[in-house]
């Protein structure tokens, strides 16, 4: 019989894409108990994330933070617009421009959410070093592969 394991290089455990995406589908699963008390899935979560550091911003500068196009963002942004978390308003100065800012009830989330952090590291049963080191290997590999995918890296 044939030996069908013949380029390991093909193997599901030796693959890096396949080894992130599951983490990070088991991750968002960590995630999922406390972002259903705030009322908001793990995507508007992301965006919730961005204005509560920046307090507004445009489509284009969240898109570019959350690196997702303004067709993924636009129904995801409606959906927050109408529970009342966000305002999206076109910019007095450029109407070419929507700003999205937080309301009061979206301001609010952020006192419910300040726990999640500690509770994800927890969660990945990591010491906060541990946590800290992983975290800025996969930010470096993040900006790496963005580099190569946006023609940053030629060779």
């Amino acid at each position: 019989m044939n030996d069908i394991n013949t380029h390991p290089e093909l193997l599901l455990d030796n693959q890096l894409c396949f080894t992130i995406y599951a983490c990070s589908r088991e991750i968002t699963k960590l995630y999922q108990p406390y972002l259903d008390r705030l009322g908001v899935t793990y995507s508007q979560y992301l965006v919730l994330l961005v204005l509560w550091e920046k307090n507004q911003c445009t489509v284009k500068e969240l898109g570019e933070a959350l690196y997702l196009d303004s067709g993924t963002l636009t129904p995801l942004l409606k959906r927050l617009q109408a529970a009342g978390i966000i305002l999206r308003e076109r910019s007095t100065e450029d109407e070419r421009k929507v700003l999205i800012s937080l309301t009061e009830q979206g301001l609010a989330l952020q006192e419910q959410a300040k726990a999640i952090p500690g509770m994800m590291m927890e969660g990945t049963g990591m010491e906060a070093e541990e946590f800290h080191a992983l975290l800025g290997q996969f930010k470096d590999l993040l900006h790496r592969v963005h580099e190569a995918n946006t023609g940053g890296m030629r060779k």
